[in-house]
């Protein structure tokens, strides 16, 4: 995981593959943050996890990589209510809190199949599905 530190800025190869593929913000967003939650946990899951919340706030994942989002906070229900030490699922990097229209825009964009005629929740599935997807055909 990415060190930065004063003298030490995170490497792309440090940084995990669906941030390589994003913008400087994004990846130092991620990295900053890392490396102050291993500081205050030493606890490489944790911060991790801390750090992957910190960009979901800013960012919304679109296929195999991190996108800044029209409006900064909570990705879905669980982190607007829960915050980062809950165990319940996230969207995976789907912004659910964002518009139906929007999330079809996102899907449109992945080719997900059948769009039209999704609700909120299947689109905000669907495009979870096709981030994954991409992602997958990402790294081989």
């Amino acid at each position: 995981m990415p060190k930065t530190g004063k003298n030490h800025h995170a490497r792309k190869d440090e940084l995990p593959s669906t941030l390589q593929r994003s913008d400087q913000k994004a990846q130092d967003t991620f990295a900053k943050t890392y490396d102050s939650a291993i500081e205050s946990y030493d606890d490489e899951g944790r911060a991790a996890r801390t750090a992957f919340a910190s960009v979901k706030h800013s960012y919304e994942k679109v296929g195999d990589h991190w996108e800044a989002k029209d409006k900064k906070g909570p990705s879905d229900r669980r982190a607007e209510e829960q915050g980062a030490g809950s165990s319940t699922p996230t969207a995976g990097g789907v912004d659910a809190n964002a518009s139906k229209q929007h999330l079809y825009e996102l899907a449109r964009k992945l080719d997900v199949k059948g769009r039209s005629r999704m609700d909120k929740n299947q689109l905000v599935q669907a495009v979870q599905k096709a981030n994954e997807a991409a992602t997958r055909k990402a790294r081989s």
